[in-house]
């Protein structure tokens, strides 16, 4: 759990599922995340070998961020808890006013 315990980690592991991204795409995808807290979070995933960091040698220097092997083993995991807040997602709204 600790591998994935702030809200936008699992954020961003299910933006990268399909597809490498830059951090600019990053930012533009998850929008209320500040890009003080993406970007640590980011580094933080890289470290812990779920996500993987490209740095390409261009001027001015590009880099994209894409899933490794470990971080897609989490995607099932990742499906089952967005079934399971779609499927609760009535109670929450009621409860809370909010979506």
């Amino acid at each position: 759990m600790s591998l994935i315990d702030s809200k936008w980690k699992s954020c961003i592991l299910d933006e990268l599922r399909n597809a490498a991204m830059r951090p600019s795409e990053l930012h533009k995808a998850l929008p209320e995340a500040t890009p003080r807290v993406l970007d640590l979070q980011l580094k933080e995933l890289v470290d812990d070998g779920l996500v993987g960091k490209t740095i390409y040698p261009e001027l001015p220097p590009r880099s994209e961020y894409s899933i490794t092997e470990l971080g897609q083993s989490l995607l099932p995991i990742l499906d089952a808890m967005i079934t399971w807040g779609e499927a609760n997602r009535d109670l929450f709204v009621r409860k809370y006013g909010q979506e």
